[in-house]
């Protein structure tokens, strides 16, 4: 199995752009919107974070802190709301104030949970929609720990929505980061970030040259 040949640059070019973040729960979906977020700040762009976690009132707190912390404005839906909306106001908001770039944090869900498979579906299509068919990023964040159970996820994930990406939210070369090159060869999508810490500024373009380095290091 080879890694993929694809672009690992985000593709950012809609007004707005937008970046759509799932996962499990647990993965590192909020610090990961929390970081990218910030690092999008420090390189002249203009982010509004969406806290579209609608079913835990922490979760739209967590988020919020994050982007408080990342020094950006956030848009949260309320708790019970319709994720799919919140996205979407999300959008327009982002419009409405110049921002440039949507980064939204999802709640968390396993490829086993039908309904919740069949939300993230519904919120690709209302992004796209929102975004007047710009492309987007769509990236599942995985636990760098998480071995093969992470390859049935983005399996079951890359059917419900187009997933152009991957987040190692936890760059852990140890263990079993093979699994990563089984979905890249699989799926043909590249890992495009991966989170090297626990501070704000804990995020960096995937190299793949050093982390197949770090692998096979005995």
């Amino acid at each position: 199995p080879m890694m993929s040949q694809k672009p690992r640059d985000l593709e950012l070019r809609g007004r707005p752009a937008c970046v759509l973040l799932y996962g499990m729960n647990g993965a590192g979906k909020t610090t990961t919107a929390g970081k990218l977020a910030h690092r999008l700040s420090t390189e002249g762009r203009k982010p509004l974070v969406v806290a579209a976690d609608t079913y835990r009132a922490a979760g739209i707190e967590q988020m919020t802190a994050w982007a408080d912390r990342a020094g950006v404005p956030s848009f949260a839906g309320t708790t019970g709301a319709d994720p799919a909306s919140v996205v979407f106001d999300g959008i327009q908001a982002a419009r409405a104030r110049g921002s440039d770039v949507v980064v939204v944090d999802t709640a968390g869900r396993l490829q086993t949970q039908r309904n919740l498979v069949e939300e993230l579906s519904k919120i690709g299509r209302v992004a796209g929609k929102a975004l007047e068919g710009e492309p987007y990023e769509s990236l599942l964040v995985l636990d760098a720990v998480v071995g093969l159970t992470s390859l049935v996820q983005a399996r079951a994930f890359n059917k419900a929505i187009p997933m152009t990406g991957l987040v190692l939210a936890k760059l852990d070369s140890s263990a079993k980061g093979g699994a990563v090159i089984a979905i890249e060869s699989e799926l043909e999508v590249p890992v495009k970030l991966a989170g090297v810490g626990e501070g704000i500024g804990d995020i960096a373009p995937f190299d793949p040259a050093a982390f197949l380095r770090a692998l096979f290091e005995v």
